[in-house]
């Protein structure tokens, strides 16, 4: 899963942000990145984070110890941990979270059932993240139009 959204085409190339790829293991594995945990990494070492699979038991781990050990050697501090969801929102196909609708809504669209259920775990990822509240929203409807929702 090395797939970058092109509404992230500004950063990707130096990743100086964290891709929303990324983001997504991080919530698989519990683990949370500060941007100034990000801006301490090389190249190099972001790369492996993008690279790096986070899909099967041993994957998540691996990668879970991987970011602990890495967090600690560039920042001298642990990353701390976040509770892994058991059924996340995203990996819902049939329903659409209400915080998602609210904010398509403010753009004048509507996620249909059928939409929602023919994107990708990440794509939902994303746009659940990008609808929060506490989330600056800048590339939600860059989201939507990229996935063909509006």
């Amino acid at each position: 899963m090395n797939d970058f959204f092109q509404f992230e085409a500004d950063f990707v190339d130096s990743l100086r942000c964290i891709p929303m790829q990324v983001r997504f293991k991080l919530d698989t594995c519990g683990i949370k990145l500060k941007l100034s945990h990000w801006n301490h990494f090389s190249q190099e070492e972001r790369q492996a984070i993008v690279e790096m699979p986070c899909t099967t038991a041993d994957e998540i781990q691996a990668y879970q110890q991987f970011l602990h050990q890495l967090v600690l050697e560039q920042t001298g501090t642990p990353a701390d941990e976040l509770p892994v969801e058991s059924h996340p929102a995203w990996m819902d196909g049939i329903n659409i979270p209400s915080v998602l609708e609210e904010k398509a809504q403010e753009f004048g669209v509507t996620v249909t059932p059928q939409e929602w259920a023919a994107l990708t775990p990440l794509q939902r990822f994303a746009l659940i993240k990008l609808s929060r509240p506490s989330h600056e929203n800048l590339n939600f409807l860059p989201a939507l139009q990229e996935f063909h929702l509006a």
